[in-house]
């Protein structure tokens, strides 16, 4: 997942009352769920593939498609995404694309289109977790205030393990863009997660992020800055139907960069659901 900041001061946009329904959502959710009989340890998770920063290792399973809906608050700045995602045709491979809006000031604009392509190379199984590296086209916007205004890669390599009633994941890749009259920008990624099942259908989240990012510093030359999250979070939902799947979500991500830290609001929706005749 791509995520990115921007400023918005309008009081009037619909969007700003967005985040404050998710904390009402969730906690109607966890309280509902309470109310249930826990899952037995080594039952595998009902909610996979529903992480916010961090990547899981898993696609999308056949005839079954996935939409992602995530929306960033802080203070009037907000940014929403949009990630829709396909088996190809079965869950050797999967075919993807992301979409964003970025608020910024008195104006609202779309971010870089992510094309993605991501291989099961290896499911999860007993002493080995689940990996499937992803590779990413960067479409530009045409808008650098809002993108990198430039064609370029990204590549994520997430594994994913359970252990009882916890599941980790670990990321780690790259996001290469490409300028043809100033050094290319290389920024490392790399990401980690810890998954707890209170309940079937709700789990408790803390995801980190160490970003470095590269920065033009004139001159020619290139400087990075790290940046590191860490968002604690909870996620939950309803099978709805034997192939259909609704998850909720909020975080409250806590970025420190350049001796600062700033705390915004992440909300998450998800819904499966099957297409075409399934065997």
């Amino acid at each position: 997942m791509v995520s990115g900041q921007s400023s918005s001061g309008r009081e009037s946009n619909p969007i700003q009352s967005g985040p404050m329904a998710f904390p009402v959502m969730v906690a109607l959710l966890v309280v509902g769920a309470l109310q249930k009989a826990p899952s037995p340890s080594d039952e595998p998770f009902q909610i996979v593939d529903n992480s916010f920063l961090v990547e899981e290792a898993f696609n999308q399973e056949p005839h079954i498609v996935q939409n992602i809906f995530g929306l960033t608050r802080q203070g009037h700045d907000w940014v929403m995404t949009f990630t829709q995602e396909w088996p190809a045709p079965a869950i050797r491979h999967q075919l993807s694309y992301t979409l964003g809006i970025n608020s910024a000031g008195q104006s609202t604009e779309f971010g870089d289109i992510l094309l993605n392509y991501r291989m099961q190379v290896l499911e999860e199984g007993p002493g080995h977790p689940a990996f499937a590296p992803r590779v990413s086209a960067i479409v530009p916007s045409g808008d650098r205030s809002v993108g990198a205004g430039r064609t370029g890669l990204q590549v994520n390599l997430p594994f994913s393990k359970q252990d009882h009633d916890f599941y980790f994941h670990w990321n780690g890749g790259f996001t290469w863009v490409t300028r043809a009259d100033r050094p290319d920008l290389l920024s490392p990624t790399f990401a980690g997660s810890a998954i707890y099942r209170l309940r079937p259908m709700v789990n408790l989240m803390l995801e980190s992020v160490l970003l470095v990012q590269a920065q033009d510093a004139g001159s020619g030359r290139v400087d990075h800055q790290a940046a590191f999250t860490l968002s604690p979070g909870v996620r939950g939902g309803w099978n709805v139907a034997k192939d259909a799947q609704i998850i909720i979500g909020l975080a409250v991500p806590v970025v420190r960069q350049g001796g600062e830290t700033d705390t915004a609001v992440f909300g998450y929706f998800s819904y499966e659901l099957p297409f075409g005749k399934r065997p």
